[in-house]
């Protein structure tokens, strides 16, 4: 967390600190020195503007940039509606970009040309990029070659570094690229802006170990790397004394928390942070620190994601049942009904293995909400093969799922395998699953009507002022009259009508 103190002592007519954070404190402090100045010669604040692609990693790495912006002097702004999009015109535009389909770097490169006439009607604009592609070669290459004008490139693994990367640019004039080929020391003692007051994420771990035969999140994002449940621990007492209610702890792959820690390492030549294997010993699993985390005064709700089936233990199932401030809800991923199909994809479980799991599950949580994500099309995949991804979604029941049609992407071995499904083909399987998941979660939200639940407040309706939005414990949203000075509190709503994917509900006393 965010350490005051520290950052109050830095002085910035010094030389930088080798440490972190007080490093970034500093360069942080060096540059609002500087946006003072340009706010001074220009007689208005320097605007920024910033869009993120993603997961809900690249989602709270980008509240660290913005409030780092935001520190410094920029504030939202330069970005002008029109009918065809968005005209900007920022003094800083930051792209978080996610790499996971090429359709994304596409995206990216699109907005990228759009910049490039911007900048010359508004040379002063600095241009960043940073996230999942930026750890690309073959991408950085192509920023190199054919994007001269963008100013800043740095990855996943230094996304701290923004402060002392701005100060390096705005002093030398040049553009600046710093892309870790590895991963260093995590940096969590940073500025945050939280969307919502009241609810937030908690990074507990980065990288991910599955390699997973169709994702390309293993090489861009690094190996399994946990942080120590005591410094967790710590941000979560002080989200909850600043007024969050709710967390969610976030790692690419939640259930396999632990298996290491990342330590600063004393010797700077060794790269600053070194990844230390756990014995069994000291082994804190993520089924402990649920019961740690559920043990803070104060904090309602406990989220989590993404979990994967190979790593749900028993004890996790366990921890869910009695925790009781974990909210109702686990996203557990299939990817495809097919065993065959899953040892192509390398998910190391079997269907039979996922259906014993939710028995499970359903056994200690009689009343969860499970989603999923389902892939569709996946190379060699048979209607036998889908057939069997159909048996799955009728026999577990999903509340919601998030289906793709498999894409191929560069880099993965999937995107080296033979027996690509045709499109027409692919297209209807997608369609005849839509219609399954829709039909089977109609029934479990219908169920649901009549019932009282405890939900969140979490905003006023984007289409009706009168109403406001509330989440339910399961993740359902509800959406109800009610007085928007309840934002933030939690309240009894009947759940009347059911909408598809959503509720109208009715505010009880």
């Amino acid at each position: 967390m965010w350490n005051q103190t520290l950052f109050d002592t830095i002085d910035i007519f010094g030389p930088a600190p080798d440490s972190e954070p007080a490093r970034q404190y500093y360069y942080m402090k060096k540059c609002r020195q500087w946006a003072e100045d340009e706010k001074e010669s220009l007689g208005r604040p320097l605007t920024y503007f910033a869009e993120t692609l993603g997961c809900q990693m690249n989602a709270k790495d980008s509240e660290k940039m913005t409030a780092i912006l935001e520190y410094i002097g920029y504030v939202p702004g330069g970005v002008h509606e029109k009918k065809d999009g968005k005209a900007i015109d920022a003094d800083f535009v930051l792209y978080n970009t996610c790499t996971v389909r090429e359709n994304a770097n596409q995206k990216i490169y699109g907005h990228l040309g759009f910049l490039k006439n911007q900048k010359v009607k508004h040379p002063m604009m600095k241009i960043a990029l940073c996230g999942c592609m930026m750890q690309e070669e073959d991408e950085i290459e192509k920023v190199k070659r054919s994007y001269p004008f963008v100013d800043i490139v740095f990855g996943t693994f230094n996304i701290h570094k923004l402060a002392e990367l701005l100060y390096e640019q705005i002093t030398s004039d040049k553009r600046v690229m710093d892309v870790w080929a590895e991963p260093g020391e995590i940096v969590e003692d940073l500025p945050g802006k939280r969307k919502y007051p009241f609810k937030t994420g908690v990074n507990i771990m980065y990288g991910c170990n599955n390699f997973c035969s169709y994702c390309i999140v293993p090489y861009v994002r690094g190996r399994e790397r946990s942080r120590r449940p005591e410094e967790i621990l710590e941000e979560v007492r002080a989200l909850v004394s600043e007024g969050v209610t709710e967390i969610m702890l976030l790692g690419q792959n939640v259930n396999s928390y632990g298996k290491t820690f990342v330590d600063i390492d004393v010797n700077p030549a060794s790269g600053g942070a070194k990844i230390c294997p756990v014995s069994k010993e000291e082994r804190v699993n993520f089924a402990d620190l649920l019961r740690q985390v559920n043990e803070v005064e104060g904090l309602r709700r406990i989220r989590f994601m993404t979990s994967h089936p190979k790593d749900l233990s028993e004890d996790l199932i366990d921890a869910m049942a009695t925790c009781d401030k974990v909210c109702n809800h686990l996203h557990l991923p299939l990817q495809s009904g097919s065993s065959r199909i899953l040892r192509k994809m390398n998910r190391s479980y079997d269907k039979e293995l996922y259906l014993s799991l939710v028995d499970k599950i359903r056994d200690r949580l009689p009343d969860i909400a499970l989603t999923t994500d389902i892939i569709v099309g996946f190379p060699g995949e048979t209607e036998e093969d889908f057939m069997e991804t159909m048996d799955v979604v009728d026999r577990v029941g999903y509340d919601s799922a998030y289906t793709f049609i498999y894409s191929k992407r560069s880099g993965t071995p999937a995107a080296r395998m033979e027996g690509e499904v045709p499109d027409d083909v692919i297209r209807e399987r997608f369609d005849r699953l839509l219609d399954r998941i829709h039909r089977k979660s109609e029934a479990l939200f219908a169920a649901r009507v009549g019932g009282t639940f405890e939900a969140l407040v979490e905003e006023v309706n984007d289409h009706d002022p009168s109403m406001v939005s509330a989440r339910l414990s399961n993740n359902a949203l509800v959406h109800l009259v009610a007085p928007g000075d309840r934002i933030g509190s939690y309240v009894n709503v009947r759940l009347v009508e059911n909408k598809g994917f959503y509720y109208l509900g009715e505010l009880e006393s």
